[in-house]
């Protein structure tokens, strides 16, 4: 649904035209898995679907939520009245936007919010956090709060951990509200550093699909916060603030201390998923772009492997891209189901998509949905 809709939408619903219409992206990530709440290196890029709001201020400390994608009608809350994990449904994302702006001491007296989404939902591309960041820059808009982009994003993280209760790192949500487009985003989840990276692989013959496994996911049912602790475990075991602290050079010594082979598992993924994402931004910036279609892959191995999040649908993906002639592939996303990223020549897509899609229907899976993924802008006003 584009803007225009979105604001007729608004119009119908609540008798007014809105006093404005913005759009908040989701996003891929290349390469950086579970790092960021390790305080480590991700590098996400915005994809072209997004979720788009139609906003305006009220008075009154009433906060009214619709979205067009949904059975229901109008939800009306009062910020006076938000509580952290009481809200089950989808409404704790915009709503949690709000209790985040007014628990850090901002004026947000109310609003009228109409939403819709063309980010797939479960698939990993942080649908979530595209709806958190509309809503929160819509609203630092209409009240002149002057938050920056960074800021607005650990507002939505602390929105999406305290009040939604799901335990996600800073990525989501910075890649949303910061990414620009024809760019991937090098960040440092440490002290928010940004470098954009150019990543236009049109221009050297290849794509990079996205395959949706439709299997869906859900950060807050418990594997993803058991990962989380085990890393924090780690950390603690090993004498550092954080993961990120662990030089790859000396990770196998810093194994070796370790006893609980669990433990062992994560730390090394993140180790060396922080040095992927080094090795990545590296040839990029050389100009050797298909050379990091290895590392990609050798990133799915280490989320299969020592981090134990992958799946049937998702392993079957790679396997079947690298067999029919793909650069690299590997899961993105949270884990458990959602999608994989696939790297290829341009003409070997048909190709690959072809045998993924055949692929699945001889395992009786549920058929995948398969889209190209293009570096777009991050969230903006749009009317």
């Amino acid at each position: 649904m584009g803007a225009v809709e979105v604001r007729d939408g608004f119009t119908a619903l609540y008798g007014a035209e809105p006093e404005g219409v913005w759009s908040a992206p989701g996003r891929v990530n290349l390469i950086g898995e579970h790092t960021d709440y390790n305080d480590g290196f991700v590098m996400p890029f915005a994809l072209p679907h997004t979720a788009t709001a139609a906003v305006s201020r009220r008075e009154d400390g009433v906060v009214r939520l619709h979205s067009a994608d949904l059975d229901g009608g109008v939800v009306e809350l009062r910020p006076d009245d938000l509580v952290p994990q009481a809200d089950k449904e989808w409404t704790a994302y915009p709503a949690g936007v709000v209790w985040a702006l007014r628990e850090a001491g901002h004026p947000v007296t109310g609003a009228d919010i109409h939403l819709s989404s063309t980010v797939p939902v479960g698939a990993g591309l942080s649908s979530s956090a595209a709806v958190e960041v509309v809503v929160a820059l819509a609203l630092n808009d209409l009240y002149e709060l002057g938050l920056q982009r960074w800021q607005l994003a650990r507002l939505c993280q602390r929105a999406e951990n305290v009040y939604v209760g799901a335990p996600t790192g800073i990525m989501d949500q910075t890649a949303s509200a910061c990414c620009e487009d024809g760019h991937a985003l090098f960040l440092d989840t440490r002290d928010l550093g940004q470098k954009q990276i150019p990543f236009d692989l049109a221009a050297e013959g290849m794509r990079l699909l996205v395959v949706d496994t439709r299997v869906k996911h859900a950060h807050n049912e418990g594997e993803y916060g058991k990962r989380r602790a085990g890393c924090e475990k780690g950390a603690a075991l090993l004498g550092v603030d954080a993961l990120r602290d662990i030089a790859y050079d000396d990770l196998d010594a810093a194994l070796a201390r370790l006893e609980d082979e669990e433990v062992r598992r994560l730390v090394r993924h993140v180790v060396t998923e922080d040095a992927r994402v080094e090795r990545v931004v590296a040839l990029l910036e050389s100009g050797d772009t298909r050379a990091i279609g290895p590392v990609l892959t050798a990133g799915h191995a280490s989320l299969r492997d020592d981090f134990r999040i992958s799946c049937p649908e998702l392993d079957l993906v790679v396997d079947t891209a690298l067999a029919s002639g793909a650069l690299g592939a590997r899961m993105t996303g949270g884990g458990f189901g959602g999608s994989a990223i696939v790297l290829a020549e341009a003409t070997d897509v048909d190709t690959i998509t072809k045998a993924v899609e055949e692929a699945f229907a001889a395992a009786s899976f549920t058929a995948p949905r398969v889209f190209e993924a293009v570096p777009s802008p991050g969230a903006r006003r749009i009317s």
